[in-house]
């Protein structure tokens, strides 16, 4: 068996993940024993993964990993293997507020259990369906009494700051967040708000111009603010106030609602009739039912109609993309309402996450983190060839690259939708036919069925490549 050592744990010396074909371990090296034991034996892990808010975790044999004997590993732990990672620049809004509630509610009971975490990032949170759960069992440290809450400004910046971007201007923090990986500092956030809201609301005040004056003090005097750190004290049920009051402003927060978007009602007000959509949501279910797929990938998932389907059909996890943030927000409460596994993210096909972060493996790139079983790709991929003037062949030897089998609809150029795509464009896509759509398809795959399945043309090609 090969053991991998997953690159993004690096930066933690208490203790890193390894793979080992589809099962997750982390070590716990000598630094942290005195803490994970202090915090096993207080009943809060059992107490919180009961909840299902942290990741179970059992205690293996160490020699699993087959480690040399100076890595300084004192205990290994087994944790179930995550269906799909995704990024905090990959969620919606709704899905960073139910990742920040899961944070502070974690802190509450962690400290009623005299234990604290001794950071707040974001990416200690992970998604099975819309069910957030935490994940790195070395966060958690005994409390010391009077200690301030050490976390604070990264829960800011990666939680609270990319929250409040939405709630306040309408922006989504995707790709501002991406960009900075860690984050929108309170700095930068605290340029954009108005006077006048930071002075009509407490929360503004405190949490975002207050945190940036600090800030601004204790790089202007970083001696005199280490002192003061260093001095005085907060004591336990003012740390508790501050988590309370925090969770209580975030839960009321929701997306200011920018201009409505080009696909935001595209799942019910589109081109098909109910016979249409009907004949959609079979084809999907005869697919999945036939291939039995563990990982399905929707690509245009908008608000998870066919994921849904493919749930329904058999499929075990679905992971959907869309670009079109209300239609994610859609689709994010609908899977939290109806106990989905199906987990919609942000996606720009065009431009996908990359590997990023330190030596460009610390945040791995999308298909170096799975690989999907089946592909879902509805109304697809002329948003690409057209909407995005990817070549169609390109295009088409990318969608069957993504998975060994899938459903591809084509949507022909004479068709409502894509006549309203080039309405305001010179028509330079010469190539864009269903001719070479087969044809570029066949390349890569098998055909098993096509089907018609609107008035206009629209058809669905079931491919296989295995």
């Amino acid at each position: 068996m090969t053991v991998v050592r997953d690159y993004g744990s690096f930066r933690d010396p208490s203790g890193h993940v390894y793979q080992i074909t589809n099962r997750t371990f982390r070590t716990v090296n000598d630094r942290a024993i005195e803490n994970y034991q202090f915090v096993r034996d207080t009943g809060l892990f059992r107490k919180l993964a009961d909840a299902g808010w942290l990741v179970e975790s059992r205690e293996v044999d160490e020699s699993i990993l087959s480690l040399p004997r100076d890595s300084r590993c004192r205990i290994v732990l087994e944790h179930p293997t995550l269906p799909f990672v995704s990024y905090p620049y990959e969620w919606s809004f709704s899905a960073l507020k139910a990742a920040a509630l899961l944070h502070l509610d974690i802190h509450v009971k962690a400290l009623e259990c005299g234990v604290t975490l001794s950071d707040a990032s974001a990416y200690n949170v992970q998604f099975i369906g819309s069910r957030p759960i935490f994940i790195d069992i070395l966060s958690f440290r005994r409390y010391q009494d009077g200690e301030f809450w050490i976390g604070h400004r990264q829960f800011c910046e990666q939680f609270l700051n990319p929250l409040l971007l939405r709630a306040y201007f309408g922006i989504a923090h995707n790709s501002w967040y991406r960009g900075g990986v860690e984050g929108i500092t309170t700095a930068e956030l605290n340029r954009l708000i108005p006077w006048w809201r930071k002075c009509l609301s407490w929360n503004a005040f405190t949490q975002v111009y207050l945190q940036a004056k600090m800030e601004s003090v204790a790089i202007a005097k970083p001696q005199s603010a280490l002192q003061a750190v260093k001095t005085r004290k907060l004591p336990r049920t003012t740390f508790l106030f501050l988590l309370t009051q925090l969770r209580n402003w975030i839960k009321k927060l929701v997306p200011r609602q920018a201009s409505k978007t080009a696909w935001a009602n595209y799942a019910t007000v589109n081109s098909y009739t109910g016979e249409e959509a009907a004949a959609k949501h079979t084809f999907i279910k005869e697919f999945i039912e036939s291939t039995h797929p563990r990982l399905v990938w929707d690509l245009g998932c908008n608000t998870g109609d066919y994921s849904a389907t493919a749930l329904a059909g058999g499929a075990h996890y679905v992971v959907g993309f869309d670009f079109d943030q209300h239609a994610l927000e859609t689709a994010f409460i609908r899977a939290h309402a109806a106990h989905l596994d199906f987990l919609p993210l942000f996606l720009d096909v065009a431009n996908p996450s990359p590997n990023q972060g330190w030596k460009e493996l610390e945040r791995k790139g999308l298909q170096a983190r799975a690989r999907a079983d089946a592909l879902i790709g509805l109304a697809f991929v002329h948003h690409l060839a057209i909407g995005r003037n990817i070549p169609l062949r390109r295009a088409v030897a990318w969608l069957c690259g993504l998975a060994s089998r899938g459903v591809i609809e084509f949507v022909r150029k004479d068709d409502p939708t894509v006549q309203q795509m080039l309405s305001l464009r010179d028509d330079i896509f010469s190539d864009y036919t269903e001719e070479a759509f087969v044809s570029a398809l066949q390349r890569q795959a098998r055909l098993l069925k096509v089907e018609t399945v609107s008035s206009t043309g629209r058809r669905l090609y079931w491919y296989d490549r295995s």
